[in-house]
């Protein structure tokens, strides 16, 4: 252990992330289901950079002026937009070299909500452990920022947090007397053992089987991918040089 250990904070929606704030942090903006997996997606696949807006009405001038746009809200593609927010849409032929705006019903607005924190990084199982070690290595406290849906709680975001928040306690780094850390821990320990039948009673889960959209919730839980990670700068997302 390299001298005090530091501190992780689970945030479980942008709502309460007022009282999280901490401009010496790192921040880790967590949509499991599914912005923060197809963005580490697309960088996997060779996106140059995405800009991530707030609202459809950014997202639509981007588009008129000759922009790449991924536009969703409540899981559906926007009539104006090039893709929607599955992960499968960012595929190595659409994407790679290009730049993308991105606008989502939560992930996007947790990620300016954030903004002011030292960095700002993308979340997913699939960069799972190049996340991990990137976090040890920087010897700063972490929160992590729930999505979650409409200001609301979400189970799928907090057992990221949980699991991302016991490997970094199990590091030796980091420590925790954050309730909402403990919490998320507890229950990664309650569905880690068969992840997909706890992931069932998700209403993420149920939003994405009732419009035909949840041919991806095994691959947002897949582990390790991938070793990209996407850092804002500038108010883009572009790669971390040391991951790729």
């Amino acid at each position: 252990m390299t001298g005090k250990k530091k501190n992780i904070e689970v945030c479980f929606s942008p709502a309460l992330f007022p009282g999280f704030r901490n401009p010496e942090a790192i921040a880790v903006i967590v949509d499991i289901l599914r912005a923060t997996s197809a963005i580490v997606t697309a960088f996997e696949n060779g996106v140059d950079r995405i800009i991530p807006v707030g609202t459809l009405e950014e997202a639509k001038a981007f588009k008129e002026k000759g922009f790449m746009v991924a536009a969703e809200r409540d899981g559906l593609v926007r009539d104006f937009a090039d893709f929607g927010n599955s992960p499968y849409n960012f595929t190595r032929e659409r994407i790679a070299g290009k730049q993308i705006v991105y606008s989502t019903t939560n992930g996007t607005k947790a990620i300016h909500v954030a903004k002011d924190c030292n960095q700002v990084l993308i979340g997913a199982y699939l960069n799972f452990t190049s996340l991990k070690d990137w976090i040890i290595k920087q010897q700063r406290d972490v929160i992590f920022l729930c999505a979650g849906w409409k200001n609301k709680f979400n189970l799928e975001d907090t057992l990221f947090a949980g699991a991302m928040g016991g490997e970094l306690i199990s590091s030796g780094e980091f420590e925790t007397i954050c309730d909402s850390t403990k919490a998320a821990i507890d229950l990664y320990g309650q569905a880690r053992n068969d992840m997909m039948k706890y992931i069932d009673k998700v209403a993420q889960r149920t939003r994405l089987r009732k419009n035909k959209l949840d041919d991806v919730i095994a691959y947002c839980h897949t582990f390790d991918l991938t070793r990209v990670i996407p850092i804002l700068r500038n108010n883009h997302l572009e790669a971390l040089e040391t991951s790729i």
